[in-house]
């Protein structure tokens, strides 16, 4: 019996042991605007939580708010977390902020921090329509109500309940004529700083640390378990960045035009798929290019390849794959729903239409410098694919002659020219391009005059 109790008691020890080291608290900081990278960011806080079977899951916050869809993603998974999220709030907590600290199970204030004026506004801070303040006072109503009642006794042993966080005020936060006799009347947003939070039990209590937050919940000698933004997280935030936005898109630019002018190449196409992917890839993650919008820019580049190899001349097509692919490169960096621009800013719609007038400015200058120098160049020659084995064979380069020395001269279409192809004139191949029509392969040409990098040319009827 002796040793049975011996076991038990080591038994339990170990259990204990292992149990406190399992035991900790997941820490992460949200001290950004709420978008979709502070949304992923606490979805792997509350992932970690779980799988370290955490006691507790503590959000430093400081924002002032953000996007509203992101918020009530984050509000949710907190909801439905089951183990406690407490928040502490060592700045702000306003809009977007305060739904998320509101759906935690605590809330610490640090002095001099607040909480509140969550009225739905675009990026502008102009006052959305009654449509959107109305779903976002449902949703801090319906989240203050979330965390039950509290039973009172008075003093004649009456009971009365009231919620732990009063609904009004959540939607006071939101709706400036929600008036609450004693609190605020209409007219006037609710904010609470530290101390009229606590008193309107919107705020366990003060603290200056996170260190006092945990020493508040009882878990002061729990493993800290930290939680930072991921590899992916700074790379997508790199990439993001409008100076790189722009370099993509002037590389989409080029590697367009070089296959264009240049069929079969590989490199260079290759470099615009690349740049391409690296371009929407952030925005999609970050949920401002949907998928129309990345469909809209495929469909601009096959309109525009038609136009090109297979329709003769340039219209209708060309014109609109033009529009397509530029128009999608503009609203991807643009916040809508289909078409909604309500929640997006003057500030963001410049900020998109000048990364792309910059790229095709760096395209244009590049085409003007670069362009005839850049193909003709011995490292282009070996990074493209020879078009046909004959071209190969033949040797294929632009004449270093006098700007007029093949004026009016006469040749054959070397390949099909839409409009742009090759044509042997005077024994060489040269690159040209015809005034928009349709030249079949073989068919007898006539160069007129002379553009950047390529002779211009016409149907020879003469000869």
């Amino acid at each position: 019996m002796k040793h049975f109790v011996l076991a038990l008691l080591v038994f339990l020890s170990v259990l204990q042991t292992t149990n406190a080291q399992n035991s900790g608290v997941v820490y992460v900081k949200l001290q950004e605007e709420i978008a979709p990278s502070a949304s992923r960011l606490i979805r792997k806080a509350l992932d970690k939580a779980t799988e370290e079977n955490a006691e507790a899951v503590l959000i430093e916050m400081d924002t002032y708010g953000g996007l509203l869809v992101d918020a009530d993603s984050i509000r949710k998974s907190i909801l439905d977390h089951p183990q406690p999220v407490v928040v502490f709030i060592n700045k702000n907590a306003g809009s977007a902020g305060a739904l998320i600290s509101l759906a935690c199970d605590k809330i610490y204030m640090a002095p001099g921090a607040t909480i509140g004026s969550s009225t739905v506004v675009n990026g502008n801070g102009e006052v959305l329509p009654d449509k959107y303040q109305s779903y976002m006072r449902s949703i801090m109503r319906s989240t203050a109500e979330s965390h039950g009642q509290d039973t009172m006794v008075d003093a004649n042993g009456d009971t009365t309940c009231r919620y732990k966080r009063d609904p009004r005020i959540a939607e006071a936060m939101v709706d400036d004529r929600i008036a609450i006799p004693g609190l605020i009347d209409s007219g006037k947003i609710v904010a609470f700083t530290t101390s009229e939070a606590i008193e309107n039990r919107y705020c366990e209590g003060e603290a200056k640390s996170k260190d006092d937050v945990l020493k508040a919940i009882d878990l002061e000698d729990a493993k800290i378990i930290p939680v930072v933004k991921s590899s992916l997280d700074k790379v997508i935030g790199f990439l993001a960045k409008p100076a790189l936005q722009g370099t993509l898109l002037v590389i989409i630019f080029w590697g367009i035009f070089f296959e264009i002018r240049t069929p079969g190449i590989g490199f260079p196409l290759a470099a615009a798929v690349g740049a391409a992917l690296l371009y929407f890839a952030p925005l999609y993650l970050d949920g401002l290019a949907a998928n129309w919008e990345i469909l809209m820019f495929l469909v601009g580049l096959i309109l525009i390849g038609l136009e090109i190899f297979v329709i003769p001349g340039f219209g209708v097509a060309g014109i609109s794959g033009i529009l397509l692919t530029l128009g999608s490169l503009i609203l991807s960096l643009i916040r809508n729903v289909d078409f909604d621009f309500s929640t997006s800013s003057e500030l963001e719609i410049s900020n998109a239409l000048t990364v792309v007038l910059f790229a095709m400015v760096g395209f244009i200058i590049g085409l003007v410098l670069f362009g005839r120098g850049m193909s003709s160049s011995p490292l282009f020659k070996r990074l493209i694919l020879s078009t046909t084995l004959e071209d190969a064979k033949a040797g294929i380069h632009i004449p270093e002659r006098d700007n007029f020395d093949l004026m009016h001269k006469s040749g054959v279409a070397h390949i099909d020219i839409r409009p742009m192809g090759k044509a042997k004139i005077e024994g060489e191949i040269i690159d040209v391009k015809s005034m928009g029509q349709f030249i079949p392969k073989g068919s007898p040409v006539r160069v007129i005059a002379k553009e950047l990098g390529y002779y211009v040319v016409e149907t020879d009827n003469i000869a």
